[in-house]
């Protein structure tokens, strides 16, 4: 009995997975649904059997499985994105078909995690950018690519260091010291993100992104609110990015194409600083108004200024630019693959600065029968980045260069270097900035291998099991050596002044094993059901050392080996992990009503067992409205959604071992032993942030105009925060979960077709966005200042409640005093004294509004694309002239051409003070160097003509070629006296951005290349 019940549940569940309500007999057609214009999958396309309510829809890779009665002989494919067929059968199992587009970009397919869907059927907020966006543009790294092409997503470049840091920030800032950064997701495989280099070099960092080649991206995907990115629950408070790589196409014979990039790159704007006539003049002018004899500190016109060195000059160059691309694609019905491979070298715009890469990718997946697929993804990179110190270093490059007093040269009258024991070495602050670029040796190798196998088997109809196996590793090795003619290793006493040496090892890695069940099917026509289950497994493996020598044999002697004295090591090993559950649930109603669950389960081996899980769900739903028959008057109107979402995601970007009381070694009176190193705290656990969003798309005129328009309000509690404790516990402060942080913010997305006619086409993209953050609690009440250290106030930064991170904080700058050329700060609390009481928030650096305006125009074989991207509202912390118009406090810095503005006699009417030696009164940190940071740049133009086919067939290997130029950085609108209004010198900060301190500016390239199709 007990059999024949087990034996009927199963015979009626497969009725049930297989959605057919009929008995007779049937037969199994397989096949997939792809794009009639380029060949990729689609998802959601419903399969039904003509004449009866036996119907399926095409998964995420676009297949489909169905059972068909004997006596049917016709399939019916539909989609409201695409142009319906009927197919007969003809006794075939396998039916493969391409489908054309009804309706422009509705049918485009986007990857929102673990599944892929038409546009049309998305219910959370999220935007797709395709690699025809940036192709032309010669970004090192992927993110680089983002910048002004997504609503939501801002993206600052912070210096102009070849592989140097972008900052990505979605819909806003949620932390405080956690991370910001959005989790990026490559073929489904997390990446490691941010720096790999463990070695600080001036608050610029590298980017792990620059490893991979951004011509191998096919699109990239950014999951902005709950609905869309609660499937990666706890590491999705900041947003997601999908990037997917390029693949070969089904029925695409096998291609070639060979890509050939050359240029130059050279700074976007210079400081504008004194030469030594002026300088003198202006320094001798302090020191008399100081009462001092400007001769007897060595201020003697005719002779201190008998030098004339522009040291910005001396340390920059114009750099080359060439990249070389090489790939092949293609397949059939049952096997695709991509192999790429890649070389670009960049030449810095700084002596010394070099970043090059070589990359390779292959992409395989096979279909071995109706019922299993299988394939893989491997990308292999090596890079070398030729470093050089910038920023505030004391002994950086640009930094020096802009400092450095003209009366000294950087060679002598043989063309040597000066160096640390020569009469003419300018030393501290200053040193030579062209021996600090020409002599250390900064170079850093990074290897990466990102891959994965993947089997995927049909279990039952429609019912497919996928497992994924990945790594994301990545291996760095840093050799230095500052010689014994450069400041650490000549001038810093503590070193020897015989050469320093560092050499340090770095291993990244990330192993995951990825499972899911997914099932799709069709009732009646108009219930489409889409379900995902999954079940992951993380593992993250970092191990590092390094090691450190001085008091080398000769600066021919480079490496540890030779060093005098061996002192300093170190190496780690951390270990994390997490464990998920995660599952989403798609329903559809005759296109009409759409509705998305969405919830993950996390574990994070990053908190204690009292807190070491945590469920992050989501709901989100859809409104077609253009499919009501009200609206059919309204033909112009090809689609109408309304969305809505709610859900909560978390952020656990932390390091390891917080929640736990950590011991340290320690030594006390030359004996080495144990101590308590942090206090414990059982109940930490991860930041979560709340999200709601409303949004609206429309689509006119057969896809001529796109609107989407999302409003959204986040709030994110349970900060993960250092917090002060009383010292008298040893400690000074408990990790744990206090505070919270809002966004609220809307964007819009317009694309319009504006002309398209006589072979003439111009089309427009705009985007728009504006986020308002606020800091809504912390602990207490009282400022946590951030930042740099500030004369006459404290810090530069703040975090306070009510007010936006990044809030700048100094004393408010009223002018200078007409009568007397002094500064006239606020007296904020009325004591009758400026003190650092008077401090205030004096400005933020998070902008108003900031987007991005792309025109595209093509003829018949000519393209042309003009690219603007901005911000606006935005403040700059020109902290570069509290040295370059310091009003006379030290004579040790060149000054800006802005200090000839300055106070000189009663009655001048100005904003610089009057200049009084050793005076800091007057140099206070104020509003004074605050300034308006808005901006628009020309970001890229670009180019190009494919050659005719007729002059393209002689040659008989070639079946198509394009020429092209482009052209980035090109002119820049703003308001900033610096050279560059989006660099920031504490690059990723978000308490302390928009801080210009010496900071490198971004580089203008202009470049030309050829790309044949072989």
């Amino acid at each position: 009995m007990i059999k024949r019940f087990t034996f009927l549940s199963c015979w009626c569940l497969l009725i049930v997975l297989t959605g057919s309500l009929a008995f007779g007999q049937t037969r199994r057609v397989t096949g997939r649904v792809t794009a009639a214009q380029d060949g990729t999958t689609l998802p959601g396309v419903n399969v039904v059997v003509k004449g009866t309510t036996v119907g399926v829809s095409t998964d995420a890779d676009g297949n489909y499985s169905i059972n068909v009665p004997d006596d049917k002989t016709t399939l019916t494919f539909s989609s409201i994105a695409l142009v319906a067929q009927e197919v007969p059968i003809n006794n075939r199992s396998v039916i493969n078909i391409q489908m054309a587009e009804a309706v422009n970009e509705l049918a485009q397919v986007v990857v929102t995690g673990y599944n892929s869907v038409q546009k049309k059927d998305i219910t959370g907020s999220m935007v797709s950018v395709t690699s025809e966006k940036f192709k032309e543009i010669p970004v090192a790294s992927f993110d680089q690519a983002l910048q002004g092409q997504a609503a939501g997503v801002q993206v600052t470049q912070s210096s102009g260091t070849p592989g140097g840091g972008i900052t990505v920030r979605v819909r806003g800032s949620t932390s405080i010291t956690a991370s910001n950064r959005p989790l990026f997701i490559v073929d489904g495989v997390p990446v490691e993100d941010g720096l790999l280099s463990s070695r600080d070099f001036g608050g610029q960092n590298d980017n792990a992104f620059a490893l991979l080649n951004p011509n191998d991206i096919e699109s990239i995907q950014v999951l902005k609110d709950a609905s869309a990115k609660a499937i990666y629950g706890s590491r999705a408070a900041n947003g997601v990015v999908l990037i997917t790589t390029k693949k070969g196409k089904a029925n695409q014979k096998t291609t070639f194409t060979a890509e050939v990039q050359r240029g130059i790159t050279e700074i976007v704007k210079r400081p504008d600083l004194l030469n030594s006539s002026e300088l003198i003049d202006l320094q001798r002018e302090a020191v008399i108004n100081a009462s001092q004899d400007p001769d007897k500190l060595g201020l003697i016109k005719g002779i201190t200024d008998g030098v004339n060195t522009d040291w910005v000059d001396a340390v920059l160059r114009r750099g080359v630019y060439q990249q070389y691309q090489l790939s092949a694609s293609g397949g059939n019905e049952k096997t695709r693959f991509y192999l790429s491979g890649n070389y670009r070298d960049e030449e810095g715009i700084q002596l010394n600065n070099r970043f090059s890469r070589m990359s390779g990718k292959f992409s395989f997946d096979h279909k071995a029968n109706s019922a299993l697929s299988f394939g893989t993804d491997v990308t292999l990179s090596r890079a070398l980045n030729k470093r050089v110190k910038g920023d505030n270093f004391l002994d950086g490059v640009y930094s020096g260069a802009v400092k450095s007093l003209p009366y000294y040269s950087p060679y002598n009258e043989q063309g040597k270097l000066y160096g640390p024991n020569d009469p003419n070495y300018q030393g501290f602050p200053n040193f030579n900035p062209v021996a600090q670029a020409l002599l250390p040796r900064f170079d850093t190798y990074t290897v990466k291998i990102l891959g994965g196998l993947w089997a995927e088997y049909e279990l039952l109809q429609n019912l497919r099991f996928r497992s994924k196996v990945s790594v994301d590793y990545n291996q760095v090795t840093e050799d230095q050596f500052e010689s014994s003619q450069t400041a650490i290793g000549g001038y810093l006493e503590s070193v020897g002044g015989r050469g320093y040496g560092v050499f340090s090892s770095g291993t990244y890695n990330t192993f995951i094993n990825t499972n899911t069940l997914s099932y799709n099917f069709l009732l009646d026509e108009k219930h489409r059901f889409n379900a995902l289950a999954g079940f992951e497994v993380l593992q993250r493996l970092e191990r590092s050392s390094s090691v450190s020598g001085r008091l080398f044999p000769s600066d021919d002697f480079t490496y540890i080996t030779s060093a005098g004295i061996v002192d300093n090591g170190s190496s780690n090993l951390l270990r994390s992990g997490l464990l998920s559950t995660f599952g989403e649930v798609r329903y559809d109603y005759d296109d009409r009503y759409l509705a998305t669950l969405t919830a993950r389960y996390d574990g994070s081996s990053r908190f204690g067992q009292d807190r070491q899980f945590g469920l992050f769900p989501s709901v989100s739903l859809g409104w077609r409205i253009s499919q009501e028959k009200f609206m059919e008057p309204f033909r112009f109107l090809n689609d109408l959604k309304l969305r809505a979402s709610y859900g909560f995601t978390g952020n656990e970007r932390i390091g390891d071992f917080q929640f736990l009381g950590t011991w340290a070694s320690v030594t006390y009176s030359g004996a080495s032993g144990l101590g308590p190193a942090a206090l414990a705290n059982p109940t930490l656990q991860w930041e979560r942030t709340r999200e709601a969003n409303i949004g609206l798309d429309a689509n006119f005129f057969n896809g001529r105009l796109n609107v989407s328009l999302d409003v959204y309000d986040n709030l994110t509690d349970r900060l993960l925060f250092a917090q002060p404790i009383p010292s008298t516990t040893g400690f000074g402060t408990l990790q744990g979960n206090i505070g919270k942080i809002s966004n609220r913010g809307v964007e819009l997305m317009l694309s319009t077709v504006n002309f398209d006619r006589g072979g003439f086409r111009w089309s427009t993209d705009l985007n728009v966005s504006r986020n308002l953050n606020k800091v809504v609690e912390l602990a207490n009440d009282g400022p946590i200042f951030r930042g740099y250290t500030a004369d006459g106030v404290g810090n530069t930064n703040v975090v306070l409640q009510g007010q936006p991170l990044g809030s700048f904080w100094g004393l408010k700058f009223l002018g200078v005093d007409a009568a007397t050329g002094d500064a006239i700060y606020e007296d904020l609390n009325g004591d009758g004294r400026i003190s650092p009481d008077d401090g205030q928030v004096i400005g933020n650096a998070q902008p108003k509004l900031f987007g991005g305006l792309t025109n595209r125009f093509s003829y018949k074989g000519f393209d042309l694309n003009v690219f603007f991207q901005g911000s606006y509202g935005n403040k700059m912390l020109n902290f570069t002239s509290v040295t370059s118009i310091n009003t006379g406090a030290d004579l040790q810095s060149n000054q800006s051409r802005k200090a000839l503005e300055r106070w000189q006699k009663p009655g001048d009417i100005t904003s610089v003070p009057r200049y009084v030696y050793q005076n800091s009164y007057n140099n206070y940190h104020s509003s004074r160097f605050l300034e308006d940071g808005s901006y628009l740049r020309l970001k890229n133009v670009a180019l190009g003509y494919n050659i005719p086919k007729k002059y393209v067939e002689r040659f008989r290997i070639v079946s198509g070629a394009r020429v092209f130029a482009s052209a980035t950085n090109l002119w820049t609108l703003s308001r900033y006296s610096g050279p560059d209004p989006e660099v920031s010198t504490l690059d990723g900060s978000t308490t302390a951005q928009g801080i210009d301190f010496f900071t490198i500016p971004q580089y203008k390239t202009l470049m030309v290349g050829i790309s044949l199709n072989l």
